[in-house]
């Protein structure tokens, strides 16, 4: 019943991204040390909302999905000088960044709580 309500599929959709970046984030901390690594970040949710309405594909290789393309870790501009090994993982900004995920991901879930006390309200179950 919730699905098709567009709220409720934008908090889920919100959630789904942060999640996301989170992974991502992960991966750059966890390569702080490789020679070479750059780091890589998904396009803020902004975007991909503005995508989720584009083109569709009809059928698997057709277009790739707005959800697929966003989904896909692109390499974060490099702010300042990489370490001498190449490396361009900052751990400051990676924390910076796990904290803006987190906060996502709080208020999609808020967003989603929110829009089911009121939907329960409405049909008169308050529990």
């Amino acid at each position: 019943m919730f699905e098709k309500l567009e709220l409720v599929r934008m908090a889920q959709a919100m959630a789904r991204h942060a999640g996301a970046r989170t992974d991502v984030i992960a991966r750059n901390v966890a390569n702080s040390d490789t020679p070479g690594y750059r780091a890589r970040d998904l396009p803020d949710f902004e975007s991909y909302a503005e995508g989720r309405t584009g083109l569709r594909g009809t059928r698997a290789g057709h277009l790739r999905s707005a959800a697929a393309v966003a989904a896909e870790p692109v390499p974060a501009g490099i702010m300042g000088t990489a370490s001498p090994n190449g490396n361009s993982v900052s751990l400051e900004e990676e924390m910076v960044k796990a904290v803006s995920a987190r906060q996502q991901h709080e208020m999609a879930l808020s967003i989603y709580q929110s829009s089911s006390r009121l939907i329960r309200t409405s049909l008169g179950r308050s529990s």
